[in-house]
């Protein structure tokens, strides 16, 4: 009996309820191997200033493997060479809840190699990978092979208002569509930013991506609609409008560059507030001291169980918990930042954000969580201290 996926019950019950579901969608992004090159795991370890060395793509998988066990993201997304090495080879996704998804384009503008310098000229329209690639891991799928890899991918469009470039970007998305149409394979759409110096005013820009968005889904029929959307959050004013333009547009935020642990927190308790029923985190997540312990969090923020300061100070306690030193004192890692929202944004100018005076709640206070601890124990716990105690007792069996 296959395992029914969290994504397909979450988006039934925001399209049953679009006002009134508290349904939300996570993913994990762990498609960097498609942007950055070796440098796409993350800093290994180990890591040494001086030597810049990084994870290894083995130990990049090894990560996206633990997120799946752990069962509280809805997606993983992933390159199309990690899609056959974990969904079509290893089988990762039969017993789980989580739906594997793949990139299924690459336009120019993630093109973010050392010594590059494509991510400062329009974005150019290109695809690597093919849907039969992705759903079977060859060029030419059977009819019963189809099921064999994931049956979602991300597409990605970047209008840069230059009437050209832009045009090629639809007439590649529209061949794309029917061809998936035709393949019985789902998208979800992430429209970017423009890439282009000055190409929108930016008080406009939260208007021109929504205005885009819905211009070119117009002329979309359902069966070639994409299941939910993902874009940089420009505040209040154009989240509520697009959410409440089409609920069937399912708008969801891109994590963008790394930034403070409360930018990412914050960033999906403000979207969720304002209308957003999805959250694709990638280098926010790869980045962190933790990764499960980090996406705890955001799994109680989306759940509404914690607040984001309140959510910073509770996963600092743990990684003092578990001896893993954090990258800013606290006090630093509350603060916010301006968040580059493209592949190859610049680097974050910190603001200070003053912290709420809730209190934190109390990590790992109690002494034996150490041992295995009984049901009635662990019904007992907050949320904030069960976390705490399945991280310990996950590190007792696998080793830290």
């Amino acid at each position: 009996m296959s395992v029914q996926k969290s994504l397909d019950r979450k988006l039934a019950e925001i399209r049953a309820n679009p006002s009134g579901s508290k349904a939300f969608i996570i993913a994990d992004a762990k498609d960097a191997d498609m942007a950055y090159g070796l440098a796409a795991p993350g800093q290994s370890p180990e890591y040494h200033g001086q030597e810049g060395r990084f994870r290894t793509l083995e130990e990049y998988r090894q990560l996206m493997r633990d997120v799946v066990r752990q069962g509280l993201v809805d997606i993983m997304l992933m390159s199309a060479s990690s899609n056959e090495v974990l969904t079509i080879r290893e089988r990762l996704f039969d017993n789980s809840h989580i739906t594997p998804a793949a990139r299924a384009n690459d336009t120019s503008d993630i093109f973010v190699v050392r010594g590059g310098a494509y991510t400062s000229h329009p974005s150019i329209p290109f695809r690597t990978a093919t849907i039969d690639q992705i759903q079977c891991g060859k060029a030419e799928c059977e009819v019963a092979e189809r099921a064999l890899g994931a049956d979602l991918g991300l597409y990605s469009l970047t209008f840069n208002n230059d009437p050209p470039r832009d045009v090629a970007m639809l007439e590649r998305y529209r061949e794309f569509r029917l061809e998936a149409e035709r393949k019985g394979f789902r998208h979800f759409l992430e429209v970017f930013d423009p890439n282009a110096a000055g190409a929108v005013d930016a008080d406009k820009l939260g208007d021109f991506i929504n205005d885009h968005i819905a211009r070119t889904l117009a002329g979309v029929p359902s069966a070639g609609r994409p299941i939910f959307l993902k874009i940089a959050y420009h505040g209040p004013r154009a989240m509520e409008a697009l959410a409440r333009y089409a609920p069937d547009l399912v708008p969801g935020v891109l994590g963008g560059a790394s930034g403070t642990t409360f930018d990412a927190f914050n960033l999906l308790y403000e979207a969720k507030k304002y209308g957003a029923r999805a959250a694709l985190f990638g280098r926010k997540i790869n980045n962190a001291e933790h990764q499960l312990a980090f996406i705890e969090f955001l799994r109680l923020i989306a759940d509404d169980e914690v607040g984001p300061t309140e959510a910073v100070k509770a996963y600092h306690g743990v990684l003092q918990r578990l001896g893993i030193k954090p990258y800013r004192p606290l006090e630093e890692d509350l603060q916010a930042t301006v968040q580059a929202t493209s592949y190859g944004g610049s680097k974050p100018k910190a603001t200070i954000v003053k912290p709420a005076t809730t209190p934190a709640p109390a990590v790992g206070a109690r002494p034996d969580f150490d041992r295995e601890l009984t049901t009635d124990e662990i019904a007992a716990l907050s949320p904030l201290e069960k976390i705490d105690y399945n991280l310990r007792r996950r590190d007792r069996i696998f080793g830290r």
